[in-house]
């Protein structure tokens, strides 16, 4: 049980109590009542369960590394957390601070001053991933309530998407050198991430069945393979004809690599992303497309042909390897086609369904 006395100087009243540990605690207080009511709540804390450590010194950067440490990630995802720890919280005045006495003005400030150097849809990634940390926090105990809860960030603008058309697809394809326009084929008609394409084997490939296998991907930086972005990600995808020859054409002229990789440079290594990246924006100034536009326009032009040729979100989802069908919405939404007259027709020919049925039923009451 707390107890209130003087201190022994006399000039404070002094608080003590046991922790849920069993350590014993103190804190002097000028009043009576603010150190009464201070052991009131201490009491009460450790009944509800609830009681923080008002004497823990984690500061926010510990705790994150700790969060990081005790998550199931794999090896790339680890090294991509460790860097967002690093670059945006202990370089910050954020880290330093003890994990309980992080105010929401401060979690307010912190995330402005990020804005300043991340994009808005970037900086609700990383903020998202903050208050994770301190929802951990909160239910280790460490800290009563998320200060991070209601934040206000900057409204993240989607652009709408103009997809690629197939002449522009061609066109790209016949500015890239003959050893790769194998590639701006095969992404534009399989909707492969750039990683995935880069990984792509001989053996992923089913020329008889027609299909493709995402098994792989190469990260960006990396010259290994690795698992692909999520469990979704390996999906076995139908192959259309022309990209069954354009493979097939670039085998035959281009012979995969000891290991099976399909897709590599004049070194006879496979693509670094950074440099094929440049490689491409060549490609694009020499084929006249639009400023700006990368390889992952190709993945939007899969996209887009799919949903207006009718396919389900669900399956263009599907195919492309995403969590659920709400980022394809999101993303693609102001592509699917016109649905307004098929509404019309649909009802017409139900209510003219049913109109016939009662015409042409008994018409003498029951």
């Amino acid at each position: 049980m707390a107890t209130v006395k003087r201190s022994p100087n006399g000039k404070k009243w002094r608080v003590r109590w046991y922790d849920p540990e069993g350590n014993e605690r103190a804190k002097d207080f000028d009043l009576k009542r603010d150190a009464n009511r201070h052991a009131a709540d201490m009491e009460a804390s450790k009944a509800r369960g609830t009681y923080i450590d008002p004497h823990d010194r984690t500061t926010v950067i510990e705790y994150a590394r700790l969060w990081a440490a005790s998550r199931p990630h794999n090896a790339r995802t680890a090294r991509k957390m460790a860097s967002t720890l690093k670059n945006h919280i202990e370089g910050t005045p954020l880290g330093a601070r003890r994990l309980a006495v992080v105010l929401p003005s401060e979690a307010q400030g912190w995330a402005t001053g990020r804005s300043k150097v991340l994009a808005p849809k970037t900086l609700r990634v990383l903020v998202d991933t903050v208050s994770s940390i301190f929802r951990a926090a909160v239910r280790d105990r460490k800290i009563p309530s998320n200060p991070f809860l209601g934040l206000s960030l900057p409204e993240a603008h989607q652009e709408r998407i103009v997809p690629l058309s197939v002449n522009q697809v061609r066109q790209l394809a016949d500015a890239a050198p003959e050893y790769a326009r194998a590639m701006v084929i095969t992404q534009a008609g399989l909707g492969l991430r750039i990683g995935e394409l880069m990984a792509l084997r001989a053996e992923d490939l089913n020329f008889l069945k027609r299909t493709a296998r995402v098994e792989t991907q190469l990260p960006p930086g990396e010259k290994e393979r690795d698992d692909p972005k999520t469990k979704l990600s390996k999906r076995t995808l139908p192959m259309p004809q022309f990209v069954v020859d354009a493979l097939a054409a670039h085998m035959a002229a281009y012979p995969p690599l000891d290991d099976g990789s399909i897709f590599y440079n004049t070194r006879g290594n496979l693509w670094e992303t950074s440099h094929l990246g440049k490689m491409f924006a060549r490609w694009v100034k020499a084929a006249g497309l639009p400023e700006g536009t990368t390889s992952h326009d190709l993945r939007h032009h899969y996209a887009s042909v799919l949903l207006y040729a009718g396919e389900s979100v669900i399956a263009v989802a599907e195919r492309l390897g995403h969590k659920n069908a709400n980022l394809v919405l999101s993303t693609y939404g102001h592509l699917l086609p016109d649905s307004e007259e098929r509404t019309r027709k649909a009802l017409d020919v139900a209510w003219s369904d049913a109109d016939q049925v009662r015409t042409s039923g008994s018409s003498k009451a029951v």
